[in-house]
């Protein structure tokens, strides 16, 4: 009953959120792979991308991609709080003295986080190529021209297989993880200070509204720049055998990111998520790292 009513929860959510969704991935893609000041800036920031959308797409297309993210939400969701409540009411989570633990609490969320993302990747991969299309004149990153969520599953599957619907899935997995541990941890740690302090009456609906809106916060902090690179990912175009084809990092990029790593040849960063990471640091930038243009 808990990952129902958990999955259920996220859904109801996600019919407001889903807007938002849609512009979110619009500018994380935005400017992908280009200097700032070299490229046409479609969306300055939230309220123009939606104004945007909205006159050229039509109203309709800020609901792009609801049936797959209403799928994800009740799949992850429901995974991923389901099981933490779980381990809350077994006890996993507290101290022998009844307090609880932020490690425990952090590790717990992780887990259920990455269980439920994971098996979750092909539907969030279908939402982001869906809320990624758009008219030619206010297109972002590669348009896949899907006509559907179950017509781009078929479609990939049979293109590129299991591997292929699974694409991007362990470059996402960090977003999850520092998401869901950051949020739950954050959640269940204000929630009891909360009561402690008796900021709230007992068993009140503002205890967890509160806790919910403070984690908010938290989470936006600490999962953006992973965010945007697991857009990124999920949204690159793909060759004949399934494999990314985006550019490769200039020479730039890679001093830079040596730069970064402290060492002088980046090569041991392997994989899709190190590769992606190149490619950000190719347009840095505070704004190109948040997905917002100012």
């Amino acid at each position: 009953m808990d990952f129902l009513m958990s999955g259920l929860a996220a859904c109801g959510a996600c019919l407001f959120t889903n807007p938002l969704e849609v512009v979110k991935t619009r500018m994380q893609l935005q400017g992908e792979l280009q200097a700032p000041g070299t490229y046409q800036r479609h969306y300055r920031n939230v309220f123009h991308a939606f104004i945007t959308i909205g006159k050229v797409d039509g109203l309709a297309a800020l609901q792009k991609g609801l049936a797959p993210a209403l799928l994800y939400q009740f799949l992850m969701n429901g995974i991923r709080l389901g099981t933490y409540g779980l381990a809350e009411a077994g006890g996993y989570l507290h101290t022998a003295e009844g307090t609880l633990s932020p490690v425990r609490s952090a590790a717990a969320g992780a887990l259920a986080g990455v269980m439920g993302a994971y098996l979750g990747s092909p539907i969030y991969m279908v939402k982001t190529h869906l809320q990624a299309q758009a008219a030619s004149e206010i297109a972002v990153g590669h348009q896949y021209k899907h006509q559907g969520m179950f017509q781009a599953l078929i479609k990939i599957g049979q293109k590129h297989g299991l591997v292929g619907l699974w694409r991007g899935a362990l470059g996402g997995l960090p977003r999850v993880l520092v998401g869901s541990s950051t949020q739950l941890c954050t959640f269940s740690s204000t929630k009891d200070l909360m009561t402690q302090w008796e900021i709230f009456p007992p068993q009140s609906w503002k205890v967890a509204l509160a806790a919910a809106m403070v984690s908010g916060i938290a989470v936006v902090l600490a999962m953006t720049p992973f965010d945007v690179v697991s857009t990124r990912l999920y949204n690159q175009p793909t060759d004949a055998q399934g494999k990314n084809k985006g550019p490769k990092a200039s020479a730039a990029s890679r001093r830079v990111s040596a730069s970064l790593l402290g060492t002088k040849d980046v090569r041991i960063v392997k994989g899709q998520t190190g590769h992606q990471l190149l490619k950000i640091t190719e347009a840095p930038g505070r704004n190109q790292l948040m997905g917002t243009q100012s």
